[in-house]
């Protein structure tokens, strides 16, 4: 895959922060030797988070992201710095820019840091302007080795380079499927050309899968549900069926027994980390009463067809499967909402268009409210009653 053209959600994502003016966007600018971020000597210049998908050599694929001056002032200076700390969400590296003209670090530089070290987020701090001030100008912090002294106006950003490739997450790409099946075994995946499918292309969760299966030297056959029967009878070796979760329904009843079967979403649930916790939703399915509310959250925008899975379907099956009156509310994008206390459950789609970290943060956010989440693909597996079958090629 060109480096360029990863997606967001596979890409590591570095966050700059700090008060107004400490010299962010220069850094930024200079770090990515392009003009990302608008640079002024007036206070607040960059007001809401700005994000560039690129490569840093030798570095490789980021989102870099931008952030406002969390000391911002007045009523929309709340709204921006609102909009800075729920950034952290989504970050795996930051980088803490300070004015090093400065001898002490403010309130809000010294509750951000403390925030970040709580978060457990790795982490380096930059003293900017440091041809004008003595390294080390923060007594605060005399025994923090993260620091880096640089003067973004006249020095290279070679020290923010190496510092940030140390940091970049060591441990090994976690594989989508391609553990789950042997090296040229065959597989197929189904996938829905119909109202919901983007036109002339293949959504992320299948294209991942896809080259998950080529690295893995599999054969692999793509079908629609019609189609399906006629590919397992055309080839007696396929050991494992993955399919849009949709179509499980339809898709199950053609499957022989023998044969594993899973969906998608289930995968990416998996690939994320919380397949666990969201198998526990599960079960607060089956405990909806009337009245309740459920959030039906998606991680991406997107045109909402007329027979849209999220605000339509999903809202159905629930209905039909628990026989209640259940009042649902909806987030796309980045309006997760802060306070879940008035769910009983989120029901979240696969996640595939934002990063590890900020769908890890999203389920911990749930936990740490006491309300269960699940995947739309898990839901889907268990109000067709196949919830069990499309998991024992995981277990």
């Amino acid at each position: 895959m060109n480096l360029n053209s990863m997606p967001s959600g596979q890409r590591v994502h570095i966050g700059f922060f700090g008060i107004r003016n400490a010299g962010k966007s220069s850094i930024v600018n200079k770090l990515t030797n392009q003009e990302i971020s608008l640079v002024s000597a007036h206070k607040g210049t960059t007001t809401d988070p700005v994000k560039k998908a690129m490569e840093i050599l030798p570095i490789g694929p980021v989102v870099i992201i931008d952030t406002a001056g969390f000391d911002d002032e007045g009523e929309l200076g709340e709204l921006r710095k609102h909009r800075t700390y729920r950034i952290l969400d989504e970050i795996d590296i930051v980088v803490l820019v300070l004015d090093a003209r400065e001898k002490n670090l403010t309130e809000e530089e010294t509750d951000f840091l403390l925030d970040v070290k709580e978060r457990k987020i790795p982490y380096i701090i930059i003293e900017n302007h440091t041809d004008e001030a003595e390294a080390h100008s923060y007594p605060q912090l005399s025994e923090d080795e993260n620091i880096i002294y640089v003067d973004a106006t006249k020095d290279d950003m070679s020290q923010v380079k190496e510092a940030l490739i140390k940091l970049l997450p060591k441990d090994k790409e976690p594989t989508l499927v391609a553990d789950l099946v042997e090296p040229k075994s065959t597989v197929v995946l189904v996938i829905p050309i119909d109202e919901s499918a983007p036109k002339g292309r293949v959504i992320l969760p299948q294209q991942m899968v896809l080259r998950d299966l080529l690295d893995n030297n599999c054969k692999i056959i793509c079908c629609q549900p019609e189609e399906l029967a006629e590919a397992l009878e055309e080839d007696k070796k396929v050991t494992l069926v993955i399919t849009d979760s949709q179509a499980f329904q339809q898709v199950a009843a053609i499957v022989p027994e023998d044969i594993a079967l899973t969906s998608f979403s289930i995968l990416m649930a998996r690939y994320r980390g919380s397949l666990n916790t969201q198998l526990e939703g599960v079960a607060a399915i089956k405990n909806l009463q009337d009245g309740d509310k459920v959030l039906i959250s998606e991680a991406c925008t997107h045109h909402r067809q007329c027979n849209d899975i999220g605000t339509v379907k999903m809202p159905g099956w629930v209905k039909k499967y628990t026989g209640k009156e259940v009042d649902f509310e909806f987030s796309s994008g980045n309006d997760f909402p802060e306070d879940l206390s008035k769910y009983k459950l989120v029901i979240h789609c696969g996640g595939c268009m934002i990063n590890a970290t900020e769908m890890q943060n999203r389920v911990k956010h749930c936990k740490s409210q006491g309300v269960p989440i699940v995947n739309y693909g898990m839901a889907i597996a268990e109000f067709n009653g196949i919830l069990d079958r499309s998991l024992k090629v995981i277990n």
